[in-house]
């Protein structure tokens, strides 16, 4: 049997476990040109939220009923597809379920560099860790010497963005929410400086270590962040708009950054991306950061739940910030280095 989690409801306000439905259905069987792919680990975005609201934007929203869409790694177990012999490592959108059938008529599957555990390759080589080195060279355009400032900075995206930023010579700084987390960026990852927003005066001491203001600001939260940072920018800033988290879980009516026209005194721009839009560039982007991950220079973490049946309170706990890097699920322990 194959288990699964459907979308069951649409979320109101923050995301809840009862959202999803957890069904057992009959494995497929495998026709001429599929495969089956055993699901091991499980990425959680904070874009799920916005896939199980019922509107289109850059990637079609799911149907109440439909199986929960992710993307994870994993092994082939069964094939009949030469392409794919039993064994191959592969990521791809599986879901949350612990058997994916790859048809025979479906996008090619990614298969795994060797060298590559299966938490990295959806993590730091995944999708979070491509949104970093896009968003950072093609929109950031990093010089050396810049003052670049990050929020949500220890997550998967932005603990990765912040390291590339520092390997071109920026100064760094990262926004996050606990003593703990700032403590790990500046002494593990290197960043210069990290400020805590859950204290009282974090607006005056993000203020206090960029003291000329800011060249790079790369948004993954929205909300007061990107407003206060707004007001510190400098001329020709470049303003990265990667995510919203403070956003995803809101109701009613949402503000816009108050400090907006300060993009047309600085002569500044403001830019929003989507990685997949680089997707045929993501083989380039992984054999240049490989060296800077086995150099040490580019240091990724992870948070792992364990079992199939945690999914759920796993992106829950995503928007709560227990997290530290990237957040997973282990669905099934595969024989495969950390």
């Amino acid at each position: 049997m194959n288990q699964q989690f459907l979308l069951a409801a649409r979320p109101e306000g923050m995301v809840r476990e009862s959202d999803f439905n957890r069904v057992s259905t009959p494995l497929p069987t495998i026709g001429e040109g599929e495969c089956l792919i055993d699901v091991h680990y499980m990425g959680l975005e904070p874009a799920m939220r916005g896939w199980m609201e019922n509107r289109a934007d850059y990637i079609a929203p799911l149907a109440i009923g439909d199986v929960m869409r992710g993307f994870g790694a994993g092994s082939v177990s069964v094939s009949n597809n030469p392409s794919y012999p039993v064994g191959t490592r592969v990521t791809g959108s599986f879901g949350w379920q612990q058997h994916y059938l790859h048809r025979a008529d479906a996008a090619p599957l990614q298969r795994i560099p060797d060298g590559i555990s299966l938490r990295a390759a959806i993590g730091v080589f995944g999708v979070t860790g491509m949104t970093a080195w896009f968003g950072l060279e093609r929109i950031g355009k990093p010089r050396k010497g810049d003052v670049f400032v990050v929020s949500s900075a220890a997550g998967a995206t932005g603990s990765v963005a912040g390291q590339l930023a520092k390997i071109h010579g920026c100064r760094v700084v990262g926004i996050t929410s606990s003593a703990e987390k700032c403590q790990w960026l500046t002494a593990t990852l290197g960043f210069d400086a990290a400020v805590n927003y859950r204290e009282p005066n974090w607006q005056q001491q993000l203020s206090e270590v960029c003291p000329d203001g800011i060249d790079i600001y790369f948004d993954n939260a929205g909300g007061e962040l990107l407003n206060t940072a707004l007001g510190l920018i400098r001329d020709a800033a470049r303003v990265v708009l990667c995510g919203g988290i403070s956003r995803y879980n809101a109701t009613g009516p949402l503000d816009g950054p108050t400090n907006y026209f300060n993009l047309i005194f600085r002569r500044a721009r403001m830019e929003g991306f989507i990685v997949l839009d680089y997707a045929d560039q993501f083989a380039a982007a992984i054999d240049a950061m490989q060296p800077l991950v086995a150099a040490g220079q580019l240091r990724h973490a992870d948070t792992v739940s364990q079992g199939f049946d945690a999914l759920p309170g796993a992106l829950v706990a995503l928007f709560q910030g227990a997290n530290q890097g990237k957040q997973l699920v282990c669905i099934s322990a595969p024989d495969d280095p950390d």
